[in-house]
């Protein structure tokens, strides 16, 4: 007779993530990424948003000792002020690391309440990308802040699908087909 064992949690976390609707890598160099008040070096910026509207800003740091250390400033309720500019209110920090349970062999990020904003400034019908200013404090008083500027190389993007039916949550790429 069989018996079934409980199935150890941290290795089997279940996703409930929104499924992805547009992926946009930037090409440029952080002047700034400050955790907690240390300087970190980041290696890659990306912007991506969710079905349900949550957008996020997502630095890859450069740490030769862990390949998934994440940090994302992540917030819902974008604007476009004007077509230059994208505003995200940050009500949250996402952090990964090679630490942190795994759900689909991935670290499963570690969720701090916060404050903040994040504006990200460029022409986005033409891709042109200017600069990204991130900041944000938690729930306990620790802050982040994230400075980069573009290179000039136009943002790949990637459309994944589009949006459920519902009300549709502003994006800086609504322009882009």
């Amino acid at each position: 007779m069989l018996i079934a064992l409980p199935v150890d949690a941290s290795d089997e976390l279940q996703r409930q993530e929104p499924d992805t609707i547009i992926f946009a890598m930037m090409s440029g160099k952080c002047r700034t990424l400050k955790v907690t008040g240390r300087d970190l070096p980041c290696r890659a910026v990306a912007f991506f948003q969710t079905e349900e509207g949550r957008a996020n800003f997502t630095v890859a740091i450069d740490d030769p000792k862990d390949d998934s250390h994440i940090i994302t400033f992540s917030g819902d309720n974008g604007r476009r002020p004007d077509p230059n500019v994208y505003e995200l209110p940050i009500d949250r920090m996402l952090f990964k690391s090679k630490d942190r349970p795994k759900a689909d062999g991935l670290p499963v990020p570690s969720i701090e309440s916060a404050a903040g904003l994040c504006k990200q400034v460029g022409n986005f019908v033409t891709l042109e990308l200017s600069s990204i200013s991130c900041t944000a404090v938690d729930r306990n008083g620790k802050s982040y802040e994230l400075q980069y500027v573009s290179d000039g190389t136009p943002m790949a993007v990637r459309r994944i699908k589009r949006m459920r039916v519902g009300n549709p949550a502003v994006s800086p790429f609504d322009d882009v087909k």
